[in-house]
């Protein structure tokens, strides 16, 4: 009596059963894989535009946030008597404290309900706007970052003599029907004319003064009295790494015998604004990839599971000639963790041209970490292996005699 030889399955045999079975019905497969490209290019766009975002976020917060540094006056609360906690020179005492660029004092001036901004006095007849009045010193114009279109910004000389000037934003002279500052236009606030010594096209920082009429602080004390308590707040620019000391000493520098009459307000920790965002956005997209990593996994169980019950001719012969259900077992899981790894290796591609077009129409550098695109192959091989296993085992399963009766 002969022995009987073991028989093995070797993994190139392996392999080779897998190549064959995805090819027998190549349409099949594709769309099998669909699920697993979804899921897997979903997961490596959503890591790579999180980690481009959020180098976009580091760098305008180091370049404008960073430098911003509110001052509010408080002085009311402490004291009702105490008036305004800015002193009339507070931008020259701010001159002394080092890291700073801009600083400047402005508040929303306050004006009679019936008090319009226009081309002509009030009661001219002609067309006005209910345009914003902001009484903001040279130092806060200068600290709100303004791209100048037209004309020029008021300065000292403007601020020590009360002069009637203004600047105001693009839009706000186009609906006044200002064009052109070479015929000195003039602006009525009420029944008070201005020159409008410059247009700004925009204000990088509180753009939303654009539709506001930026008029010298001392001019608007002289012709609306000072801010109410608590009205004014005072705007201060620094160099890049110098906005919480100088939040620290500002208060100190400005009102040395109460300074407890100002409150600065820093930049928040861009490390806090960071992964606030990051967090948001993983979180939003890292569950729409698991959908689909979740819908791309019950297809290859549902695709093997079928491939299980159309071939159990097949099984039946392999096990007749000797095949052991281990070897029917990892030859249907091969090929599910096959399906798994193709559509990782396609998903994988599409999410890295993903994050790359969208940094290019945004024109951002694109960020993707090498631990991402080495993970996410792996992941579309784990999960085709785990939506394999139940195929699998019901391949293990089948009985040559009972298969081969059908």
């Amino acid at each position: 009596m002969s022995a009987v030889v073991p028989t093995r399955l070797s993994v190139r045999d392996a392999l080779a059963e897998a190549v064959a079975g995805m090819l027998r019905r190549p349409g099949r497969a594709v769309l099998t894989a669909l699920g697993t490209v979804l899921g897997v290019g979903s997961f490596v766009a959503v890591l790579g535009l999180t980690a481009t975002i959020s180098s976009q976020i580091d760098g305008r917060f180091n370049v404008l946030t960073a430098t911003e540094v509110g001052i509010e006056d408080v002085a009311a609360q402490q004291n009702e008597f105490a008036g305004s906690g800015f002193p009339a020179d507070a931008e020259e005492r701010l001159r002394a404290v080092a890291g700073i660029e801009h600083a400047g004092v402005l508040w929303t001036v306050r004006l009679d309900s019936r008090t319009t901004v226009g081309p002509l006095p009030s009661g001219a007849g002609d067309p006005t706007t209910g345009a914003a009045v902001v009484a903001a010193s040279p130092g806060a114009v200068a600290a709100l970052v303004p791209t100048l279109q037209e004309g020029r910004l008021y300065d000292d000389f403007a601020e020590r003599g009360r002069e009637r000037v203004v600047v105001i934003g693009s839009g706000l002279a186009a609906r006044l029907g200002i064009t052109t500052l070479a015929t000195r236009p003039a602006l009525y606030i009420g029944q008070e004319p201005f020159t409008v010594a410059g247009i700004v096209a925009d204000l990088r920082r509180r753009p939303e003064h654009l539709m506001s009429v930026l008029v010298p602080r001392t001019t608007a004390e002289q012709l609306w009295g000072p801010p109410p308590p608590g009205g004014a707040t005072m705007l201060i620019s620094t160099e890049l790494g110098a906005a919480r000391q100088v939040a620290g000493l500002a208060p100190l520098a400005l009102r040395p015998d109460h300074p407890e009459y100002l409150k600065a307000v820093p930049p928040p920790d861009p490390r806090t604004l960071r992964s606030g965002v990051t967090a948001d956005l993983s979180a939003l997209f890292l569950l729409l990839a698991g959908i689909c990593l979740v819908i791309g996994a019950v297809g290859i169980a549902n695709t093997t599971l079928v491939a299980v019950l159309e071939r159990t001719g097949e099984i039946g012969l392999r096990r007749a000639l000797g095949a052991r259900g281990r070897h029917v077992s990892a030859q249907f899981l091969t090929e599910s963790a096959a399906l798994g790894a193709l559509g990782g290796l396609v998903g994988t591609s599409l999410g890295e041209l993903t994050v790359v077009a969208v940094a290019l129409a945004r024109d951002w550098t694109p960020v993707i970490h090498p631990a991402t695109v080495a993970a996410a192959p792996l992941v579309g091989l784990v999960t085709g292996l785990l939506a394999g296993l139940y195929p699998a085992w019901r391949a293990a399963r089948v009985e040559p005699a009972e298969a081969l009766r059908r």
